[in-house]
């Protein structure tokens, strides 16, 4: 996906300009993005709602998502089931889920057991015979986060990248 100035940018992990070349879960700290310069959201609710918002115009797999509905009239953002919240539960126009798990700093591996805990609750109930995906999506996906999803296909990693700039707007003629 292509940037602009006022939006968030979601490209797989490796990409040139977000590629992480360090790594150490031990030393997993959300802060330590604070000082190096670069933009991020400062609450996880901020990702979430963000990208909720604006669900249809991100393709996750190749597929544009949109917010899941019950049938009780709840939505898929924070959605409550028996092994916690999920951030977003989001289906595909052919009734696919996708599980959103968002870190808003450096997602360590262990995600990937809670993600797969959300994508198991679902095939056992309103996802019986349906395909379930999960996605992560956090500022710095960790190396070991990377190896671990080797093994667990239908889970897509995804990197943010906040940009925002201002343009000049007190001249009369623009």
């Amino acid at each position: 996906m292509r940037s602009t100035p006022t939006e968030v940018v979601l490209t797989p992990p490796g990409s040139p300009s977000l590629d992480s070349s360090t790594d150490d879960a031990a030393n997993f700290d959300e802060a330590e993005l604070d000082g190096s310069g670069a933009s991020y959201f400062s609450l996880e609710a901020q990702l979430r709602d963000f990208l909720a918002a604006n669900i249809k115009s991100i393709p996750i797999n190749g597929k544009a998502l949109s917010i899941y509905i019950d049938q009780t009239g709840r939505d898929g953002v924070e959605y409550p089931c028996a092994v916690g919240f999920m951030d977003i539960l989001a289906v595909d126009d052919e009734g696919a889920f996708y599980v959103f798990e968002l870190k808003r700093g450096r997602s360590p591996d262990y995600v990937l057991g809670q993600v797969a805990r959300y994508m198991g609750w679902l095939k056992t109930t309103i996802g019986k015979n349906a395909p379930v995906y999960g996605v992560i999506v956090s500022k710095e996906i960790s190396s070991n986060l990377k190896f671990a999803r080797l093994v667990a296909e239908n889970i897509y990693l995804y990197e943010y990248e906040v940009s925002f700039s201002l343009r000049t707007a007190h001249d009369v003629g623009h």
